[in-house]
């Protein structure tokens, strides 16, 4: 028993002897597996307080924000998963626009700087790392981005969009939020249409990840069903920890495993304590119960940095990741274990959804378009000729034309007329 005891007290003693911390171990651990951060809302800061005026800042140096390129660096955030949203008053006007004008921030805030490098592929963010390049990847945030068009979904991809939420706070025409805050689009027991299979098929045939972060719980479920590939939750965490709407229950977590997805751990304190303040120990419990219910394998890190107003002391932003994987060493998690949740999970995701895409290469871009009457949009417009037969006698194109000459001799007649007046 003494024996023991005295190799407890060394091993307490031996990293205050040598000098190598908690600490240090988890900085050397993030040199060799930097982070794959999920999600990051820096695009809709840059639209707030620059209107996307890149001109006007350097993103080494950000004030006002929690990320930019300095502290990026810092917190050995290697990829970074940049949310292109916009807000949910847009559906039904201009979010298609808006949607590619946050695009373009983030493609040219990504290749104006050498520090980042905008890729779109799984070879690509690795071959990143060995460039020392912090990796861009760009998601949309809210299916309400793609207007119920398949075609607006394959241009997005097009402009390298390797991810979508399908809904954000708001339901989308085919899908389910997990939020109440807009009564549109209602539906009951159908929290997945027709067209939201479509959706689902189509992300899968690109090779675009399939994010359930906000969506409800029912199409959750409903899209681990149908989807060909493991999809991800980039930014929720635990609901038996806190039991908020946009966290995810034991049940759709055991869904996830057979699916072999994702759940990246959001860090704003309302979903980690419920409450308005939390610390680093309220996020490790997140991370110890999921991996409790479903393994270390399916874990990552979605912080939710410049899309939230509050988080833990200690993690107050991106360069303060290290105190998380020291708190997560301190729990007795392995460094293997920590390898997988800092990049590893993602690459294999990531990866996996590009088997599904070329095992789908000989499918045809899908044609599937959505009901008109499930749209219920007033700025739609449908492309097809008028009706002759429903106009007006008066108001056909032939009719109109027909005035023409009338109108003119009529016009002629009152000129001539003005200038006899005149003359008297």
């Amino acid at each position: 028993m003494t024996i023991m005891r005295l190799l407890l007290v060394l091993s307490l003693l031996c990293p205050l002897v040598s000098g190598y911390s908690e600490r240090d171990r988890a900085h050397d651990l993030m040199s060799k597996y930097p982070l794959i951060d999920g999600h990051n809302d820096l695009a809709l800061q840059l639209r707030i307080l620059h209107n996307n005026r890149l001109s006007q800042i350097d993103l080494h140096n950000v004030s006002k924000v929690a990320t930019d390129i300095t502290r990026l660096q810092a917190g050995h955030v290697q990829a970074q998963m940049f949310a292109v949203y916009v807000m949910c008053g847009a559906q039904e006007k201009d979010a298609v626009r808006l949607t590619l004008e946050q695009i373009d921030v983030v493609r040219r805030m990504c290749t104006e700087y050498q520090d980042f490098e905008l890729v779109t592929s799984a070879q690509e963010l690795k071959t990143s790392q060995m460039r020392h390049k912090i990796a861009c990847l760009i998601s949309i945030e809210g299916g309400h981005s793609i207007d119920s068009s398949l075609p607006a979904l394959r241009m997005f991809y097009q402009l390298g969009v390797r991810s979508m939420a399908l809904t954000h706070t708001c339901n989308t025409p085919w899908a389910e939020s997990s939020s109440k805050v807009y009564n549109v689009y209602q539906r009951h027991n159908n929290s997945l249409t027709h067209f939201g299979k479509a959706v689902v098929e189509e992300m899968n045939r690109l090779g675009m990840i399939v994010d359930l972060s906000h969506t409800s719980w029912d199409t959750a479920g409903a899209v681990l069903k149908h989807s060909k590939a493991p999809i991800i939750f980039s930014h929720s965490s635990s609901h038996s920890i806190c039991n908020h709407s946009r966290n995810v229950p034991d049940w759709l977590l055991q869904e996830l495993k057979k699916n072999r997805g994702l759940i990246m751990v959001n860090l704003h304190n309302n979903f980690i304590s419920c409450r308005d303040d939390a610390n680093i120990s309220h996020v490790a419990d997140h991370f110890d119960h999921i991996k409790n219910v479903i393994g270390a394998e399916l874990l990552g890190i979605g912080g939710d940095f410049e899309g939230a107003i509050s988080f833990p002391q200690g993690l107050e932003d991106v360069s303060k990741y290290p105190a998380l994987i020291q708190e997560l060493l301190q729990r007795n998690w392995t460094e293997n274990d920590l390898a997988d949740v800092l990049r590893r999970n993602f690459l294999r995701v990531f990866e996996e959804v590009e088997m599904v895409r070329d095992n789908l290469r000989e499918k045809m871009p899908s044609e599937v378009q959505i009901p008109i009457k499930e749209v219920q949009n007033p700025c739609r417009l449908v492309l097809r000729p008028p009706d002759r037969r429903g106009l007006p006698s008066d108001q056909t194109p032939s009719s109109r034309a027909d005035q023409r000459p009338t109108d003119l001799i009529i016009l002629a007649l009152v000129l001539l007329l003005q200038r006899l007046l005149k003359m008297e």
